[in-house]
């Protein structure tokens, strides 16, 4: 798939948050240029790391509704991480070889976008803001930017509010949920 990278920002703030996600993500689907059949959701991270627990969260909440073609890995119950990334990966491309892959993972980032949404067509390096390097995931990405990235990036992800990464995680499966709304 030959698609330039593009990324917009959502200020989670903003009471148009969810839909303005919806229509960047209906966007960004719309502008991918190979065939697909299903779409797959890929929710990574770490239930046991409060900064972390973006992507198990809003894998929770997507995990309720019942779309079709549709698929969540990632949950709170059977979280996707560092440790199982590659395996689930490689079950993931093998349950759905043609599917469009949706990556939804925390962040660290500049202080002027920490508490915004960034979505964008495009592969993510889950791990990379503390120094992992793990496969790249995704056609399309959504990250909650929830702390700044420079030093004692793991200090950061563990003490980031709770609260910050549920009201986060609210605004992307809201948003998710819109764009797919009539599916």
């Amino acid at each position: 798939m030959t698609l330039k990278r593009s990324v917009f920002y959502i200020d989670e703030k903003k009471d148009t948050a969810s839909s303005e996600l919806a229509h960047i993500l209906g966007k960004c689907i719309g502008n991918v240029d190979r065939p697909w059949d299903k779409i797959v959701f890929v929710c990574i991270g770490s239930d046991r790391i409060t900064g972390d627990s973006l992507g198990p969260l809003v894998g929770h909440q997507l995990s309720r509704y019942h779309w079709k073609n549709i698929y969540v890995y990632g949950t709170l119950n059977e979280p996707v991480h560092a440790l199982n990334l590659e395996t689930t990966l490689e079950q993931i491309k093998e349950r759905h070889p043609s599917a469009l892959y949706i990556a939804v993972d925390a962040s660290l980032g500049s202080q002027k976008h920490v508490g915004f949404i960034s979505v964008g067509t495009g592969s993510i390096c889950p791990g990379a803001g503390v120094h992992k390097s793990l496969p790249p995931v995704g056609d399309i990405f959504i990250t909650g930017i929830l702390n700044v990235s420079g030093t004692f990036e793991h200090f950061l992800l563990q003490t980031t509010r709770l609260s910050s990464v549920v009201q986060m995680a609210e605004i992307i499966t809201a948003g998710i949920e819109e764009t797919f709304a009539y599916h």
